[in-house]
């Protein structure tokens, strides 16, 4: 066996996780060692919606980036609103607010992950990022306080150790699975499918992201998002919890809806399916659970942090690498890797700045639960600005989001107050 190479830090995955702490490291000049398993271009079964969290962590890290990705919408498309299509039919559009930058178009874009994923790898800088891609993981584990990290590459056996770990390696993460024992990520709260069409008419002339909660899927949704170069990500979401009680077969509920919905079938009538139905599992955020220890830290959807309503996970894996990132540049300067600095330095900062959003997102994913709610509310919204301007100020201010989990947001919408 090889002798074993020290890195300080380490990073398993080049994913949004594994990039965002990558980007903020290197732009504190910290060397850090990446272990990938794919090689790039690689595909990511995903909605393919970039929101305006993940510019957010992108501006930070390098505005001109997201200058490169605004001047190419035949690649990226601009995304400024979302339409909500109640359980009876009934649509409401919601325009994100705009709060852009010289260089920006829209507050967020569609993309397929393909195309994303790559564009944030090639933006690792190898003067601070050693990159090794092709890696299989054979095993993470901690011998004598150190953690120790055997892997394969081109048929070589190797072996590193390292003062910290970032498990960026996704909901069946090893790092986790290694370290957090009896607390492995949860891999089945949510699933989701996912298909690529060409042909589906009926979009919205502003490129508008579509969510369909219809009666079948709830409480999940049906999502039309278009893309660039004609295509469109169409899929469903639904709780596992759900579909194992019911013995549902999620790919017939996905292909009955779009051939028998009255708001989908003449959309899909002509259009033609692009390769196969891909599904995955969702480690949606619902509570606070830790996020670290002894010599490590988890980020993106190793540590759970998909949005329990919308299933969004792009922006939360960057803004966590983000902040992972500024972690480990103060473990470093105190030269601290205990499980309790960690916890201070990395869970307690990512729940002070997520915390209330996983709370407010967790108890509107349960709200979905009452299709009547839903009529209720998109019915009043479409005619009254004044509630359409509260829910669309809902997606940048989590204190009028918060309304939504409380009885008097109702009460004064039935009353017109």
């Amino acid at each position: 066996m090889a002798p074993a190479t020290h890195v300080k830090i380490l990073i398993i995955g080049a994913g949004p996780a594994g990039c965002g702490t990558s980007f903020f490291l290197s732009k504190s000049g910290i060397p850090h060692t990446i272990l990938e398993k794919a090689v790039f271009p690689r595909d990511k079964v995903c909605g393919d919606a970039i929101s305006g969290k993940s510019c957010y962590v992108m501006r930070t890290a390098n505005a001109p980036w997201l200058h490169e990705i605004f001047r190419k919408e035949d690649q990226f498309l601009p995304s400024r609103g979302i339409q909500f299509v109640a359980p009876n039919g009934k649509a409401l559009d919601i325009r994100y607010p705009d709060a852009l930058r010289p260089g920006e178009k829209a507050p967020g874009f569609t993309v397929p992950r393909l195309r994303f994923d790559n564009f944030l790898f090639s933006k690792l800088d190898a003067q601070f990022a050693d990159v090794q891609q092709d890696v299989s993981i054979k095993s993470v584990s901690k011998e004598g306080g150190v953690n120790k990290i055997v892997y394969q590459q081109h048929g070589e056996e190797k072996i590193l150790t390292a003062d910290i770990i970032v498990g960026a390696d996704g909901d069946k993460s090893i790092v986790r699975k290694a370290f957090m024992e009896g607390n492995e990520a949860r891999k089945t709260d949510s699933v989701g499918l996912r298909a690529y069409y060409t042909g589906v008419t009926g979009l919205h002339e502003n490129d508008f992201i579509e969510l369909h909660f219809i009666s079948e899927a709830l409480p999940g949704y049906l999502w039309i998002f278009p893309l660039p170069e004609g295509r469109c990500n169409v899929g469903i979401g639904m709780l596992s919890s759900r579909v194992r009680a019911k013995k549902i077969n999620l790919r017939d509920v996905f292909q009955k809806a779009l051939q028998t919905n009255p708001a989908l079938r003449e959309r899909f009538k002509n259009a033609e399916l692009q390769g196969k139905i891909l599904g995955w599992g969702l480690p949606m955020a619902t509570e606070r659970e830790p996020v670290s220890g002894e010599g490590f830290l988890l980020t993106g959807d190793a540590a759970a942090l998909i949005d329990a309503f919308s299933g969004e996970g792009v922006g939360n894996a960057l803004y966590s690498g983000m902040l992972a990132a500024a972690a480990i540049e103060k473990a470093l300067a105190e030269n601290r890797t205990d499980a309790a600095f960690l916890k201070q330095e990395y869970d307690a900062q990512l729940y002070r700045r997520l915390g209330d959003e996983i709370r407010i997102s967790a108890t509107l994913q349960k709200l979905c639960n009452y299709p009547w709610l839903f009529n209720f509310v998109v019915n009043k919204a479409a005619k009254s600005p004044e509630l359409r301007n509260t829910i669309s100020g809902m997606f940048s201010d989590l204190d009028l989001r918060d309304k939504l989990r409380k009885p008097s947001f109702y009460f004064n919408i039935l009353f017109n107050r």
